[in-house]
């Protein structure tokens, strides 16, 4: 059995870059720094982790099947078009690191995360994904799947991800779905708080469960009347919103375990990535290679 599969969020990771590291810009005057901040992320996840078995995924595109579902899910709308640009170049980078890269056009990347840690958990001793994504947390399973944020570091487990946000990660669509996400794009229901979503999911698990008849709520919470009124009247978006927020684990991913084994960055690929987009300084970092 794997010890550990880690499991990389690169749209986070390339979008954090590109707001905190410098710009720099290759010899045609593409802008790639943000590129350049991946690969100095990603080599440091390899030193610190151990990282024996790895592999990310992107939003190729950042529409997917939701937008076809719901016309406010988010889009592309507001992010710079030098970042968006980055994108083809972040997975060849992440290739060339020796990496299996999943680039999401269909689906989402965090689709792509949560298939890979549903379909290997039971051939490893700890899935780990590297993410501090909300949405992520709903993968988490025990210690067996758990999520970790790199810069607060802090891992997320069952009681961590309850500590957090008042449910359990099953019932982290519910809670999203309730409470919405700015983010994606996700209004929720009126009424229904942080707090107050956490404590109805914690009684009937899952929206279906919940009363239409406030009177009947068994909570220690006041209004409920009217936050019942609200849900009922507004059921079907609140299976919309969740069917949103509930990540897909049946994305077509080809690898089997062992082809995720990592076995060292690609030395000629490598080379030639940081010869033409400037990245001398990154050219010798890798510490583990492979021909190719």
């Amino acid at each position: 059995m794997v010890r550990a599969l880690h499991l990389l969020d690169a749209t986070y990771e390339l979008f954090r870059a590109y707001f905190a590291t410098p710009k720099h810009t290759d010899a045609s005057g593409r802008e790639v720094g943000a590129v350049r901040g991946l690969i100095a992320s990603t080599l440091a996840l390899l030193r610190e982790l151990e990282v024996t078995h790895v592999a990310a995924a992107t939003d190729h595109v950042i529409e997917s099947f939701r937008n076809g579902l719901f016309a406010g899910y988010k889009t592309g709308a507001g992010v710079p078009a030098d970042l968006l640009a980055q994108f083809d170049v972040a997975e060849e980078a992440l290739r060339a690191l020796g990496l299996v890269v999943w680039p999401m056009v269909e689906f989402e990347a965090d689709d792509a995360l949560a298939t890979a840690a549903a379909r290997f958990a039971g051939q490893c001793e700890q899935i780990v994904i590297v993410s501090p994504d909300k949405d992520l947390c709903q993968c988490v399973r025990g210690r067996r799947v758990v999520t970790h944020d790199r810069q607060r570091g802090k891992t997320y487990d069952d009681a961590a991800v309850e500590a957090k946000f008042g449910v359990a990660p099953g019932a982290l669509p519910d809670w999203l779905a309730l409470v919405g996400d700015a983010a994606d794009g996700i209004p929720g229901l009126p009424g229904f708080g942080p707090k107050t979503a956490a404590v109805v999911l914690r009684r009937y698990g899952a929206i279906e469960n919940i009363p239409d008849d406030g009177a009947v709520w068994d909570v220690p919470l006041r209004g409920t009347e009217r936050l019942a009124a609200t849900l009922a009247a507004r059921r079907a978006d609140a299976a919309l919103y969740k069917r949103l927020a509930t990540l897909r684990t049946d994305v077509p991913l080809r690898e089997a375990l062992p082809e995720l084994r990592w076995q060292g960055a690609r030395r000629t690929a490598y080379a030639a990535l940081c010869a033409r987009l400037g990245f001398q300084g990154l050219s010798d970092r890798p510490q583990r290679w492979q021909e190719g």
